[in-house]
């Protein structure tokens, strides 16, 4: 009898660890297919942004001169000075609602779809940063933002404690960045600007974190695949704007001007 009942216990013991195996593996995968959506969505932002500034900016002088040796062509004229760059602003913001709120009922083809019109239309829109910053602060800064996002993704992933306590906290603190954004638009003022940017890069740090403990805890192994790949392209959405933010606002930390 007592053989029995370890021999049960053996197989019993293998059983569990195979199912958690399995859920690693799947889990695993989740993850990855979560971050290649991402890293494509940040190349598409890329390679519009820089499509968009070398047909909106010429070396050729015309009538808007928007630094040394940078003039604007008819589309840059369009795009950054004409009421066409609110709708070039706006437009990614209200993809981002469409997509939060309709995702439950689109198809993955449709929401992956709408993840890349975002991405290829925020790079539209990021293409001034090329006007404003110099090209190797702008690299430069993009693999510091690239390597801050990594360890605290790293970290969120990995770390055993439960970050819902400091997810409530930062999302507290983003309303009122929000708020010292908008009222900085009206006082311009630098160390209003300066602390802003400052708060927003450890904000949307911690948000890295946040997210990525959320993504991998909505993961489900008996997820069909609708469902898998909704919360696969949800989950690339948060981080994508995580990493987004990080780097913009590192980039008015120490971005150097043109």
């Amino acid at each position: 009898m007592a053989n029995y009942d370890n021999g049960s216990a053996r197989y019993g013991t293998t059983t569990v660890d195979r199912t958690a195996a399995g859920i690693d593996e799947g889990l695993r995968a989740h993850m990855l297919r979560v971050y290649n959506y991402m890293v494509m969505g940040l190349a598409l932002t890329g390679v519009f942004a820089l499509g968009t500034f070398s047909l909106a900016v010429t070396n050729t002088p015309t009538a808007y001169q928007v630094g040394q040796g940078m003039y604007l062509t008819s589309l840059g004229t369009a795009i950054f000075t004409s009421p066409l760059q609110w709708v070039i602003m706006l437009a990614p913001l209200g993809l981002v609602f469409f997509l939060s709120f309709r995702i439950q009922k689109m198809s993955v083809a449709a929401a992956q779809m709408t993840f890349w019109v975002f991405a290829a239309l925020l790079g539209i829109s990021l293409s001034s940063i090329f006007v404003v910053y110099t090209a190797t602060s702008i690299t430069q800064v993009f693999f510091i933002a690239a390597g801050t996002f990594g360890a605290m993704s790293l970290w969120g992933y990995t770390t055993k404690r439960d970050l819902t306590g400091m997810g409530s906290f930062l999302m507290m603190g983003l309303i009122g960045l929000i708020i010292a954004m908008v009222v900085n638009i009206f006082l311009q003022s630098s160390a209003l600007g300066f602390a802003v940017s400052a708060i927003g890069v450890l904000i949307f740090v911690g948000l890295t974190a946040y997210d990525t403990q959320k993504i991998k805890e909505m993961y489900y192994v008996n997820d069909d695949g609708t469902v898998a790949g909704r919360k696969a392209i949800m989950g690339a959405l948060r981080l994508y704007l995580d990493f987004i933010n990080i780097f913009l606002f590192m980039l008015q930390l120490f971005g150097n001007r043109n």
